[in-house]
Parts: structure tokens; sequence; C-alpha cells
């Protein structure tokens, strides 16, 4: 019976504070609206067109190589920048990478880079990112055919059209448009950015990162149009003995800012997208594989990969060629042009979303200075003049997404009564007035 009377009094207890229903946001509905597969298309035509992307090959021929690649991709972002009345910033990261297993020499390589100034927090960024270099089957084959349809045109293209619908609208936040060179290398580009980043001081919110996003039919014969992957770490690469020892004792293993973003990620784009669902793969990335984002979980900052639900290793790093009939190589006939824009457009479902959001709550406790039956959570209140209030955001410790949400209004403090902090994780998130929510933040032991 005392069981019953708990259960009855948790439900009771939260439709009390029931979350305000949030629709579509018809900005965001006009957004992925003008997302068009045809623009995807002819980008993905047009970096296959370069022959090879390989970060080693020419960089002064005016139609072949990373060199025209990149300067191609430049050109592309400052139209857009022109069209959207000057709101584009963009530029070369230039750097010299080092020496390694697949650099034979000191190499100049340069990231392209397009900033979209937020209006309120300039250097406070949210990052969507791909990398335009391709390969072929030897890694260090600069001058052979290397299309790079998929790996990584698609997430390429995905990232110029954001650039050209998202530069069309302001935000609080600065959003970054980046395209790595040196992904193939050993995630040249990423690292060195990462790492810029953070010397620099600019505070990294989130990384969107998108690569092979454009293939649905898988090596092991599934087809499917309908979802797509994303990538999240756990136990963050960069932290300290005390915050992991912490981490395990309080039992927030899936609990990373990372991991956070990833639950965003779904919720918001499952809001927008019909028929089309974001699947979260508890893991860094693909088994014993890496990506653009993981310099930035190096760093410290939240980021994921967005990737395709089935690959085809037929068509990654392979030469083109017809082998017992099977067709090799990453090739634009290849790729779903209707599901790359499926997958940019839940990018840009949760950009605005993120970029227009209040911050995340600061300095977030649960109170722990005795034992009790009640959990008290505490935090900082945001000073932004349309912040609405505040979400506890609640599931089972066994659970893989927030469960239960509860507004609580606009205040710093909330008592859930007889609710114990033994069986469930507690998040709190900011909303404002257009019903656009932060990132939620996990609230740490104070006594």
């Amino acid at each position: 019976m005392k069981v019953k009377v708990f259960l009855i009094f948790f439900i009771f207890s939260a439709s009390l504070f029931s979350q305000p229903v949030i629709k579509r946001n018809p900005t965001v509905v006009e957004i992925i609206q003008r997302i068009s597969a045809d623009s995807i298309k002819r980008n993905i035509e047009r970096l296959v067109n370069f022959h090879t992307r390989h970060s080693l090959s020419d960089t002064t021929n005016p139609n072949r190589g990373i060199g025209a690649a990149r300067r191609w991709i430049k050109s592309e972002l400052e139209r857009y920048g022109k069209e959207s009345g000057g709101r584009l910033k963009v530029e070369f990261d230039e750097f010299i990478a080092p020496i390694g297993p697949r650099v034979p020499k000191p190499t100049k390589m340069a990231n392209v880079i397009a900033t979209l100034p937020g209006k309120i927090y300039k250097d406070k960024v949210y990052i969507v990112s791909a990398h335009y270099d391709s390969r072929s089957g030897d890694a260090l084959d600069s001058t052979g055919f290397a299309p790079g349809a998929n790996d990584d045109g698609s997430g390429t293209s995905a990232v110029l059209e954001l650039a050209r619908v998202l530069s069309r609208y302001e935000f609080d936040f600065t959003i970054m448009f980046v395209l790595f060179a040196g992904e193939e290398q050993g995630l040249l580009g990423s690292r060195h950015l990462a790492k810029k980043l953070k010397d620099s001081g600019i505070t990294v919110l989130g990384v969107l990162n998108n690569d092979i996003i454009g293939n649905t039919e898988g090596g092991n014969g599934v087809v499917d149009n309908t979802r797509v992957r994303v990538f999240s770490e756990g136990l963050p690469i960069s932290r300290d003995e005390s915050m992991l020892r912490l981490i395990t004792q309080v039992g927030l293993e899936n609990d990373s800012p990372s991991r956070q973003l990833a639950r965003y990620i779904k919720e918001v784009a499952e809001r927008y997208l019909d028929n089309f669902k974001v699947e979260l793969v508890f893991r860094r990335d693909r088994f014993l594989r890496g990506g653009d984002h993981t310099p930035f979980n190096e760093q410290g900052f939240p980021a994921v990969r967005i990737s395709e639900m089935n690959e085809n290793y037929s068509r990654q790093h392979q030469n083109v060629r017809v082998e017992k009939g099977i067709k090799y190589g990453d090739l634009p006939e290849f790729v779903d042009y209707g599901y790359c824009a499926n997958i940019t457009r839940a990018n840009a479902i949760v950009l605005y979303h993120l970029a227009n959001a209040p911050l995340p709550p600061q300095n977030p406790k649960i109170k722990v200075s005795e034992l009790e039956y009640d959990t008290t959570l505490k935090w900082d209140l945001n000073s932004e003049d349309d912040l609405m209030g505040y979400n506890i955001c609640i599931r089972e410790t066994t659970s893989p997404l927030w469960e239960r949400k509860i507004f609580v209004g606009k205040v710093n403090e909330f008592t859930l009564k007889n609710i114990s902090k033994d069986n469930f994780i507690f998040g709190i998130q900011a909303v404002d007035l257009d019903g656009n929510e932060s990132l939620v933040v996990i609230p740490l032991p104070e006594r």
C-alpha cells in the first residue's frame, strides 16, 4: 500500500506544474521548407568534379584538388553572405599539419569557416561542421580519383545549405559553419580549431558534426531513409580525477554534456520531422572509429557525430571500380538527396532553438546536507529579459531519455516532495517566452 500511495502522489505533484505546450515555431517551419534537396545535390556534384579533395593534393590547380575545392567552398559562403546582407564572416583558418603517419612532410592546410555573429552572445558559439577532404583506398594517394560524394560531400553540402538558409536570420548566439580539412589524415583540422577556440576563451556550447549522412542502402542489405544516428560520449574525455570519482559516485555516467546535446537533438528534431527518427547511440563514435567531433570533446566541449543509419563499406575509402559485379566507390549516384535534406533539416531545427534559447542554468546544485525523502534543486537565476522560467527534467536511472518535465516558473530553487534522489536522475533547463529551451544541465551535490 505504501508503494501505491507514493506513485499516486508523485503523479499528482508533477501534474501541479505541467510543462507549457510547445508548438512548432512558424519560423522553424519556414526554414526547413527552404532547405532544398536539389541544392544539396548540386553541391555534392560540384565537389565530386574536383576529382580529389585529398588533403595532400594540388592546391594551385584551378579545377582539381583540395585547393580548388576550398576556394569554391569559400566563394559559395561569401555569396550566401552577400545574399543575406553581409551577415556572414567567411575566412580560411590556415595551419601547418606536422609530419605524421598520413602526412609525409609539413603541409599547409585550411579549414573554411563562415561565422554568423550572435545578437547578444558574440563569444558563445554553436558549431555545425563536416569535413570537405576525401580519399580513395590508399590514405596517401593524393592524385587518384576520390569523389567523396557521401564521405563527406554529404556533410559538406549540408553545412553549405545550412549557411545559405540560416544566414538570412538573426540569432542570439553565434553560429559557426565549419568545413574541416585533414580529417582523413587524422582529424587535423578539427584538432587545430578546437584547441584554437579553447585557447581564445570562446565558449563552444555545442558541436553538431555531420559525417556520412547521405546513404540509405546499407551494405547489410537494409534500406532505411527514416532514421539517423547521433553518437555521443558518456564519460567525458576531458576530466580530472575528482570529477570522475564524483560522476561514478552519483551515477552520472550517462549524463555528459554531449549526451544532453544528443537528447536535445532527438527531442527537438522529432517535434518537426514527421516519420523521421533520431536514434541515439551511446558511444563517442562508431566502434573503434573517430570523427571531427572528438577533438572538441578532448577540449571539454559538448560535441556529437550525426551519421546515416546504415553504412555501405563498398562506397567508403574505395577506388572506383567494378569487381565481381559490384560497383565500388563513393559516387553521387549512391547518395539519397532527400534523406540528406532531412538530416540537414534536423540540424537547422536544433540550431534555431539552441541559438535562440536562454543560457543553460548556471551553478546547478542538488541539496544533500541531510538524508530526506524530498529532493531540492537550486541554480542561479538567468538574466535574460525574455526568460519564462525553468523545467525540472526527471527520468529513472535506467531510462535513456527524459521522461517528465515539470515547469516550475521563474524561480531558482524547487523542492520535489517525496521524490527520492536515490531513484531518479534530475536536470534543469531554462525556457524563454517563445518556448526555446536551453540544453539540460545536471545538478551536482551541495552539502
